[in-house]
């Protein structure tokens, strides 16, 4: 019985992708699960990891990407204050989360290991002054700055949003300015995310 709804999404996945090659993901999949619970009602055993499988296998072969690999992660400074030297890549010590394994606590980096666009946000809560910069391998793409300006003893809580096109294999991380010593609080107040969004 299993292998009959197997034979039967597949026939129904390779002719919908062949006879109607402009029709939209979301109705083939509607039909795809109307079709699998038709068929589930009258099977007592049915091996869902075959039919990921078969899913994932049709759709590929039609174009369609139903299971990017996914990838992001989340990191906060926890354990204790930060005393940055003169372009020190901050090294976050909490990982919040780090699926696809591209963030490395051990030395501050994020690797990329799938190509895509990704949204980074770094924030920080520092006293006066601080600048931080974020790089894509060796280019400063964006950065963070407390003034001196605002008055001694005072931390202030800033940010920084970027989207960044990489390439498998790239180089993202936060780094203390190369000219200015600074200062990172603790306790899960300054991090660093990212995740592909496509």
């Amino acid at each position: 019985m299993v292998c009959g709804i197997c034979w039967s999404l597949y026939l129904v996945l390779s002719l919908t992708g062949l006879t109607h090659q402009s029709q939209s993901t979301r109705t083939m999949l509607t039909s795809l699960k109307n079709l699998v619970i038709d068929n589930s009602r009258s099977t007592v055993t049915f091996n869902s990891t075959l039919l990921r499988k078969l899913f994932a296998s049709s759709a590929n072969k039609h174009g369609l990407n139903m299971r990017a690999k996914s990838v992001s992660f989340s990191v906060n400074v926890r354990a204790k204050e930060l005393k940055l030297g003169v372009g020190q890549t901050v090294i976050y010590d909490e990982v919040l989360t780090n699926e696809g394994n591209g963030y490395d606590d051990r030395t501050g980096v994020f690797t990329c290991p799938v190509a895509g666009n990704y949204i980074f946000v770094v924030d920080a809560l520092s006293p006066r002054p601080v600048w931080l910069d974020l790089y894509l391998n060796k280019a400063m793409v964006a950065s963070l700055h407390i003034s001196a300006n605002h008055a001694s003893g005072t931390y202030l809580q800033i940010s920084r949003t970027v989207i960044l096109t990489l390439k498998k294999g790239d180089h993202v991380k936060v780094v203390n300015n190369p000219t200015h010593k600074g200062t990172v609080y603790h306790h899960g107040y300054s991090g660093f995310s990212g995740a592909k969004l496509f």
